[in-house]
């Protein structure tokens, strides 16, 4: 999270410093954008991701009754308030929590997470949600999500800048080499900060598995429950800046470096999970 906000200050200097001719507006400009859109999401963060992946809540026990049960449960046993319970109308099962912290927390779960796992596989499931909840890891990811979005908006400021002249003004007065670490830190931030966003996401994901079976005292019902959704279709409503968020990665990608996986691989969580 120091290198996230490292980051932003880097890119902000680098804006003001080749387009503004001055780090300092730079750095004042990334504080005032990255102020503003913490404050967003964390105020409505909930609102904001359920929108980005198309879920829609559930407000009374009768509609999805084991699932409300189910959550209600691991909620208790994880000494959390009763989050909100949404679902995605997507055949592909997978899910996720958001929010700003346990009292505004959400849990979201496709419609064939239900449909596909049994009640021991959704247990070990919603019990890694409700860990996410209960390590306040639902925070640190929505302020992940607040900083890849600032520094998207930083960098779209630096473009318009340069298209519009803005890096003109008074190049004589600039060094050549400075000019062109900020400009390459300009094109590379966005892919270092999905970067960290992503390795952020993966370290969490181990300590929500095994927080998972300190709530269920059953490592085989997220074992079983990993194995279905991993070899499971392609989502089609989960939304790509989000996609950190879900349990496992929802468009299935995985890279042969890992360096731009969001999750962990499958067999490494299974293999500790089978240790427990």
């Amino acid at each position: 999270m120091i290198a996230f906000f490292l980051l932003v200050i880097l890119i902000g200097a680098s804006i003001g410093y080749v387009f503004f001719n001055s780090t300092g507006a730079g750095i004042l400009l990334a504080a005032v954008i990255g102020t503003f859109y913490m404050l967003s999401m964390l105020a409505r963060s909930t609102d904001i991701v359920m929108g980005m992946n198309n879920a829609k809540e559930i407000k009374q026990e009768s509609d999805f009754p084991e699932l409300w049960h189910i959550i209600e449960d691991m909620a208790l046993v994880g000494k959390v308030p009763m989050p909100r319970v949404f679902t995605i109308d997507d055949e592909s099962p997978n899910a996720f929590a958001t929010g700003r912290d346990p009292e505004h927390s959400a849990v979201a779960v496709t419609k064939g997470l239900l449909t596909r796992l049994n009640r021991e596989e959704l247990e070990g499931v919603v019990a890694h949600e409700v860990s996410h909840i209960r390590n306040y890891d639902i925070r640190l990811q929505t302020t992940a999500l607040a900083l890849v979005s600032v520094i998207s908006a930083l960098v779209n400021i630096g473009y318009n800048s340069f298209w519009w002249g803005g890096d003109r003004r008074r190049d004589n007065d600039k060094n050549g080499i400075a000019v062109l670490l900020s400009i390459v830190l300009l094109i590379l931030g966005p892919i270092a900060a999905s970067l960290a966003q992503m390795a952020l996401s993966r370290n969490r994901e181990f300590l929500a598995d095994a927080s998972a079976i300190e709530l269920t005292r059953n490592p085989q019902g997220l074992i079983s429950a990993l194995e279905k959704i991993s070899s499971s279709e392609p989502m089609q409503s989960a939304d790509p800046s989000s996609s950190s968020l879900y349990i496992a990665n929802p468009f299935k990608g995985d890279s042969w470096t890992h360096l731009f996986d969001t999750h962990p691989p499958t067999d490494e969580r299974i293999a500790r999970l089978k240790k427990m």
